[in-house]
């Protein structure tokens, strides 16, 4: 695996955290804990390989399809690891090691475009494109790979170096994942640092930093873009969201049910973009109350090792105390669990699939972002009604409407204050589409060429025409 700064000091011993397996509650590695002031060599040798890395852009594209095919090479043992330290099914594991790949291959081909002003003045000039330096790139534990590659390969395409900080929940993989990047990257062109806080803070606000691209809490990137302004860096927050689904009266709830139910409790529900809320017509309430409980009594629980897991464990234990706290808040209000609404018996951070019913539309679990196996269902009179309380948060990711007449969903999908708006389904995004957030939910653009252009800055040259 690649070194920590203290490996580097011939006889020091590195300090190392234990990383905990979350389907048994018990630590089976560790991980570098590296120190805040070992980065400033980081930083630095980051600021040297950039001066060979941003010249040769040919050479980067070549690099960067050649790591793909060294990712995809990497993937059993990529997917197994994560799965151990983040929990999620194995089958689930290998589509993020797949979707990490792709991200590389589609960013090598991604190459910013010059173009010239034309406003009638006899000078001719032309907007080029620059990189920006060193990036700082820090990374949730929910999707450790694939939000690693989300930032690092627009980053690296557009001529970046990046130093990659996971979560201290899921160090392993991505530490893995830098170890086989570095043997067809340049030395330092991307570097892994593990550790706990406060070296992502000490990260974030670092002068030799040129753009932090941060995912996680709407308190903790604001702590980042706080960090980052010492030094004016650029920053790109993607803050999480509670994206409300709506379904018009005529659905066909039975056809419907399935990928609404996966679109709320993918990766145990711990998906920024997934379904969190859900609004349906009061005829129809009851009847998509049983349809997500009875999916949610029968869906099978376990490790994701397991081969039959459909739904793995929550990932940590303070995330686990989380839930639980709202979901026994609403239970207090009066909501009624129509399937889970508790822990799991047993070892490991399990908590029952959980369909909520009854809830008082003020209770954390409507207002706030649960990030884990439960969905509270909530009746509506008019459409006007559900779409402010759709609207009606200071979040605002995603969302999607579901009906059978697809123009009006369509329709009613326009009025949503979101970044993304899908009709009959959620969470689906091409590599090709920007991703962003309004409210709270972001700051700049991720995805597409958006994301190549947000690690880029414009540079004009002014000449005259020839005489």
């Amino acid at each position: 695996m690649p070194t920590s700064e203290a490996d580097r000091v011939p006889g020091h011993r590195a300090a190392r955290f234990a990383v905990v397996d979350p389907a048994t509650g018990e630590a089976f590695d560790e991980a570098f804990d590296q120190q805040p002031d070992e980065l400033d060599a980081v930083v630095d040798r980051a600021h040297r390989a950039w001066h060979g890395w941003r010249a040769d852009p040919a050479a980067r594209t070549t690099a960067l399809r050649v790591a793909a095919d060294a990712v995809e090479a990497a993937g059993d043992d990529l997917a197994r690891l994560l799965t151990r330290e983040q929990g999620k099914p194995l089958a689930e594991s290998y589509a993020e090691v797949a979707r990490t790949a792709a991200r590389l291959r589609y960013f090598a081909d991604l190459t910013p475009r010059t173009r010239q002003i034309v406003d009638g003045r006899p000078v001719r000039s032309e907007i080029r494109w620059r990189p920006l330096g060193p990036v700082a790139a820090i990374v949730p534990w929910n999707f450790p790979l694939q939000l690693a590659a989300a930032k690092f390969a627009p980053a690296l395409a557009a001529g970046n170096t990046v130093v990659l900080k996971p979560s201290p929940f899921t160090p392993l993989a991505t530490r893995l994942l830098g170890s086989v990047l570095a043997t067809v990257l340049p030395e330092d062109v991307l570097t892994v640092v593990t550790g706990r806080e406060p070296l992502g803070a000490r990260l974030a606000s670092h002068p030799g930093i040129r753009h932090v691209t941060f995912t996680g809490s709407v308190s903790t990137g604001r702590a980042v873009a706080g960090a980052a302004a010492a030094s004016l860096a650029r920053v790109t927050l993607e803050l999480g969201g509670n994206d409300a689904a709506v379904l018009l009266d005529d659905v066909d709830v039975d056809r419907i049910a399935d990928r609404l139910f996966w679109a709320a409790f993918r990766n145990c529900g711990q998906v920024c973009m997934a379904v969190k809320r859900l609004y349906a017509p009061a005829r129809l309430h009851a009847e998509v109350v049983e349809a997500l409980a009875q999916r949610a009594k029968t869906v099978t629980v376990g490790p994701g090792l397991n081969p039959e897991t459909r739904l793995g464990p929550v990932n940590n234990a303070p995330q686990l105390a989380r839930i639980e706290r709202v979901t026994q808040q609403a239970l207090a209000d009066g909501a009624r669990a129509a399937a889970g609404g508790h822990r799991q018996d047993g070892p490991g951070y399990f908590f029952a699939p959980t369909i909520l019913t009854d809830v008082p539309p003020g209770s954390p679990v409507v207002t706030g972002e649960q990030f884990g196996p439960v969905l509270p269902v909530l009746p509506y009179r008019s459409l006007d009604e559900a779409v402010d309380a759709a609207n009606g948060t200071g979040f605002g990711l995603g969302g999607s409407v579901w009906g059978t007449d697809l123009d009006r969903a369509e329709a009613v999908a326009e009025r949503l204050e979101c970044g993304t708006a899908w009709v009959n389904h959620h969470a689906e995004l091409s590599l090709a589409q920007p991703f962003a957030g309004v409210k709270t939910s972001g700051v700049g653009v991720a995805g597409g060429p958006w994301g190549l252009y947000g690690n880029l800055r414009p540079f004009v040259v002014h000449r005259p025409r020839e005489a």
